[in-house]
């Protein structure tokens, strides 16, 4: 038993400890005055949202790009509140944006890759840009992937997402953990083996999407709009793939109300895991679950007289400060150091959860906006 323990745990060191690695080696982005020439299509699929449209209507409105380069698309997924009306009563001619409301065009059994495509379809823009309706955009936002673009020359941008109004014990429970995802995605750029990204701050040429026939072989997961399509790109062309590490273009979002709708999410998160195409990432997967797992079963293993006091207490320690090495950067990246004060109590508390969405996402369906889904 100690040598297995011994092996998962060094496993997971090394896979955290390469990310940590990584994340220095994805150099910081600058911006740079530049005339702007990239020309944008904004695609914002959104369902029951009357509450959050109006936030992210102000922040479109803020954008520092010229209006002329690009086109807003919201896209209605069959919303049973009031947000169509919401989006009418918010004066969209004040805006001064070329913006429009379209039909969800449901083919396949996901809403969301059903709405981007059929967005995109309707798109004028050689570019196309994704985001979320609970999401707040910055003002530099599409400057910063316009300037990255002229610098370089990527078919697909990913760039930071973070909550913000984290004014709880539990809000600050899932800003660590999307900062944890936000450091393993920049580090895994910076190790050469990307696998993860967000949609609600995703860039890429309209060409390479229809190039890799979009969401076509994936139609039938509901979630991974985002994953998916990386994965695909990357196979076709893995140096077109680049993270954007600036913090003026950060897309910022809220976190779950509830513990139940946070289960949904994360469950809806992990049930496409089984899906993905990239080794890597199942390795990953694999070493992140066996060690929460360990962690779980440690009081019983202790208690058995298996492992003594001491493997435990090693194997915690070797944990806790390889995460919060790597939870550190990303959180000083993001400005949101001082939240790191939560780490303590939530990192005992993380390997349960952890292992109880896993565990549910095998076993059960789960719903999001209303609906119900399969695995």
């Amino acid at each position: 038993m100690i040598t297995l323990v011994f092996i998962i745990t060094f496993l997971y060191l090394v896979l955290i400890g390469s990310f940590v690695y990584g994340f220095d080696k994805v150099n910081d982005f600058k911006l740079e005055d530049i005339s702007p020439k990239t020309k944008f299509s904004v695609i914002i699929p959104f369902r029951n949202e009357a509450d959050h449209l109006p936030a992210l209507l102000a922040s479109i409105s803020k954008l520092n790009y010229p209006k002329s380069l690009y086109e807003i698309i919201l896209v209605d997924d069959d919303s049973e509140d009031n947000s169509i009306e919401t989006i009418s009563s918010s004066s969209l001619q004040e805006l001064n944006v070329d913006i429009s409301v379209v039909k969800n065009v449901r083919k396949t059994s996901s809403p969301k890759k059903d709405a981007i495509t059929t967005a995109i379809r309707q798109s004028k823009y050689p570019w196309i840009v994704t985001t979320d309706a609970d999401c707040i955009l910055s003002k530099y936002w599409l400057d910063g992937f316009d300037n990255y673009i002229q610098h370089h020359n990527p078919k697909l941008l990913i760039a930071p997402v973070t909550f913000t109004g984290v004014d709880t014990f539990f809000k600050r429970f899932q800003l660590l953990d999307i900062l944890s995802l936000q450091g393993v995605t920049i580090g895994s750029f910076g190790i050469h083996k990307p696998f993860l990204c967000n949609g609600a701050n995703l860039a890429y040429q309209k060409d390479i999407f229809n190039t890799v026939k979009g969401f076509e072989g994936n139609s039938h997961i509901s979630s991974g709009d985002d994953i998916f399509l990386l994965e695909k790109i990357i196979k076709r062309d893995k140096n077109s793939v680049h993270y954007v590490k600036n913090d003026a273009i950060v897309v910022s979002t809220t976190p779950e109300l509830t513990f139940n709708n946070l289960k949904s999410q994360r469950v809806r998160w992990a049930a496409k895991t089984s899906n993905y195409n990239s080794i890597f990432s199942k390795i990953t997967a694999i070493i992140v679950v066996l060690m929460n797992g360990l962690l779980v079963c440690f009081p019983l293993l202790y208690v058995a007289q298996l492992l003594t006091l001491k493997t435990l207490v090693y194997t915690c320690a070797i944990k806790f400060l390889i995460d919060f090495l790597l939870l550190f950067k990303s959180a000083r990246f993001f400005n949101q150091a001082q939240y790191l004060s939560s780490y303590i109590l939530s990192c005992f508390i993380y390997p349960f959860f952890s292992i109880y969405v896993t565990f549910i996402s095998i076993f059960s369906s789960y719903k999001w906006k209303g609906r119900s889904f399969k695995k």
